[in-house]
């Protein structure tokens, strides 16, 4: 009898010992977790596609037809403005020239000997004048095969890169012919596209000072480019298909590591003063609607919509529907329901974002 007493003893033990853990197990989970919005000065970065181009991207083409006698440089060369690039066989203009020079010689003499008898009232003024004329002429056929003999030969109009060769030596050239493309990557030029209101909030900002026209460009490889660069222009009319409008960039490139035809992203950094913070993981969407548990007086939880304006990794910043003092929910979104009486513990807001690995100045 005594140890039937003492088996059930124990087990009324147990079970009491269990039944505690149990409950201090369902008190320690039904503890939830709450923070509050936090204003804090930070900044937001906005992406964009861009094409790079040259600053000067030209094409080369032949200003006289005839054979192609002599390509003097080499595919992806560097030249300098005035170096000689393509020669087109010159044998003809060169004639054509010397047929003018002497042309032009002979109305010269003519000319002098007319003036002379002019001079001496042995012929009218009219003849004079009639000479005067035949050798402008000439000169002025002279100076002409002087431009067609210069034309055989194409010259770099300025310090640049030239590009791959559309003919080869032999070939023949009509006039208008495109031999290559030459161009000045000095600087770059980079377009991308920016929707109307980020114009508009980017306008505002740089009229108040509060925004700089400085910008990132992020290349194909994932790298950041090592030079800033500056919006310099913004085109006049927006698309209105697109409702976008084209900024232009230039980026100094002294390591002549950009080239005209790549691709990459435009960094835009805003700065924020005041931005209201919080973790995305305090909300939920309901019909794309973004909202929150907020905690009340009595410790209830309440739902409320907010509008958030900008995203951050892992942080939104809100523009409505929160205050600084307010308690929201941090974590168990979907273990509670509406108006539901909780118990909870308050983490500070500067440590929850900082396990979020806020980037803020």
């Amino acid at each position: 009898m005594k140890k039937i007493l003492m088996f059930v003893s124990l087990c009324a033990l147990l079970c009491n010992t269990g039944c505690k853990k149990e409950e201090e197990e369902k008190e320690h989970e039904a503890q939830f977790l709450v923070t509050n919005p936090v204003k804090k000065d930070t900044t937001i970065t906005k992406d964009y596609v861009a094409q790079i181009r040259s600053i000067q991207h030209i094409e080369l083409r032949a200003q006289e037809r005839g054979y192609l006698q002599q390509i003097l440089v080499d595919e992806g060369q560097f030249v300098k403005q005035g170096q000689l690039l393509f020669r087109i066989m010159p044998n003809l203009y060169q004639a054509e020239m010397q047929k003018a020079k002497a042309e032009a010689n002979f109305a010269e003499i003519e000319y002098q000997n007319t003036k002379k008898l002019a001079e001496s009232n042995v012929v009218a003024p009219n003849e004079l004048a009639m000479a005067k004329a035949k050798f402008d002429k000439a000169k002025a056929e002279l100076q002409l095969a002087q431009v067609h003999l210069q034309f055989t030969e194409i010259r770099a109009p300025f310090d640049g890169i030239i590009d791959r060769f559309m003919v080869r030596q032999g070939s023949l050239v009509d006039e208008g012919d495109l031999l290559t493309n030459l161009s000045d990557n000095t600087k770059m030029w980079v377009y991308f596209n920016v929707p109307e209101a980020e114009y508009l909030d980017y306008k505002q900002n740089l009229d108040s000072n509060r925004q700089d026209n400085k910008v990132s460009l992020l290349m194909a490889n994932n790298k950041y480019f090592d030079y800033p660069g500056k919006i310099e222009t913004i085109e006049a009319d927006f698309n209105n298909e697109t409702g976008n409008i084209p900024f232009r960039a230039t980026f100094p490139n002294p390591k002549d590591l950009l080239r005209h035809g790549e691709t990459g992203n435009i960094h835009i950094t805003t700065p924020l003063t005041n931005a209201l913070l919080i973790p995305q993981k305090a909300t939920f969407e309901v019909l794309d609607k973004k909202y929150v548990y907020v905690i009340s007086k009595n410790n209830t939880v309440q739902s409320r919509e907010i509008t958030v304006a900008h995203e951050l990794p892992h942080i939104y910043i809100v523009s409505s529907g929160l205050s600084e003092g307010d308690k929201i929910l941090l974590e168990g979104l979907r273990l509670v329901k509406e108006n539901q009486k909780i118990e909870y513990k308050t983490l500070k807001p500067e440590s929850v974002l900082a396990d979020l690995e806020l980037y803020a100045e």
